[in-house]
């Protein structure tokens, strides 16, 4: 096994180059942080971090804690993430607590007997419920909320999305396409991101003049099996079918299509249907899905930056809180004049 002297005569640099470059702690030149790095690769050298921890007291190892690895959304966070501790040799511990709020207090307990130096915390709903999180604050470990805030956690960094002018516009946008009866389905409203949307939501039905309506809004969670089952219910209300649908997330949208398919309802010729989301339906998928899309990869690596920067240690800032603007992205699904545009397969 290669050692860190043999490191620094392969790259034709001290021992404490090497380690400046490892640690990520002191500036090294672009040149000389190359040509350790290719010499780390040439003899596979893997540093030894329980020794480093012993003498640092750094374990340069994060954890990611998110409600869903299944979810499209949340990988993009953590590969945004990871394009930043990468390049500053830190580890990334993935926990999935399937939103739930036991396995988020486990999984936070697990990380700190694992002596993590930091946390990325994509929150379960908790209806308020922090006190595992103050737990993690107060042996040390910082963390930094992505996605969802928390209420009682505003002094802890944060990195989201403006949640409230991001839906206000798209269903401003539904408003302009002709629609007033605009039906919202939404994850669990104990979710601060969710009740932000429900505000943009409202808010761009009134000042259009529309009143809002509780029956319009369908509260689950961010699972495909929901959008089938609230889109159903939406279309069984007593007040009558819904002309467009204001959907969370792309997973309940696939739900939703599925339903509309039962249903015998057409997008867009009898209901439109918008989304909020981090990425889109491929291309070749009919009707294209008009789309809220946020800067998901950019949650995940501004949300390592702000967990570096209080690891990095000296004076410590106030608490920060981020908010990044999404882009809609208008496509066919709301659009009443889209027709079939595929040519007829071939006899």
């Amino acid at each position: 096994m290669a050692t860190l002297k043999e490191v620094a005569k392969r790259a034709r640099v001290s021992a404490g180059t090497v380690s400046h470059v490892l640690s990520g702690n002191t500036p090294v030149s672009p040149a000389l942080r190359k040509r350790v790095q290719d010499a780390i690769a040439a003899l596979d050298y893997c540093p030894d971090h329980v020794a480093r921890s012993l003498k640092t007291g750094r374990t340069k190892t994060v954890g990611i804690v998110i409600p869903d690895i299944t979810n499209p959304f949340f990988p993009q966070i953590i590969r945004g993430a990871e394009s930043v501790f990468w390049g500053r040799d830190y580890s990334l511990l993935t926990l999935n607590t399937d939103d739930d709020l036991e396995r988020e207090r486990r999984a936070l307990a697990f990380l700190r007997s694992r002596q993590v130096d930091g946390v990325l915390l994509i929150i379960a709903p908790n209806r308020g419920d922090v006190s595992h999180i103050r737990r993690t604050l107060e042996a040390g470990v910082p963390v930094v909320c992505l996605d969802r805030e928390s209420e009682g956690l505003e002094d802890v960094d944060s990195v989201s999305v403006d949640d409230m002018a991001a839906a206000k516009e798209c269903v401003s946008h539904l408003i302009a396409m002709g629609h007033r009866e605009i039906a919202m389905l939404t994850g669990s409203l104990s979710l601060n991101n969710v009740r932000e949307r429900v505000k943009g939501y409202k808010e761009a039905l009134r000042e259009a003049g529309i009143p809002s309506s509780c029956e319009l809004i369908k509260e689950g969670d961010f699972r495909k099996g929901t959008g089938t089952r609230l889109c159903h219910e939406a279309f069984a209300a007593k007040r009558g079918r819904p002309t467009a649908l204001f959907i969370s997330n792309m997973l309940m949208t696939m739900g939703a299509l599925e339903a509309l398919t039962e249903l015998g309802v057409r997008c867009p010729e009898d209901v439109a249907v918008a989304t909020f989301d981090g990425f889109a339906l491929p291309a070749f998928f009919r009707p294209a899905i008009t789309a809220v899309v946020q800067p998901v990869y950019e949650i995940g690596r501004l949300g390592a930056e702000m967990l570096l920067q209080r690891l990095d240690g000296g004076t410590q800032p106030p608490p920060v809180h981020r908010k990044l603007a999404a882009e809609l992205q208008v496509r066919e699904s709301t659009l009443r004049a889209f027709k079939n545009t595929l040519a007829p397969a071939r006899k």
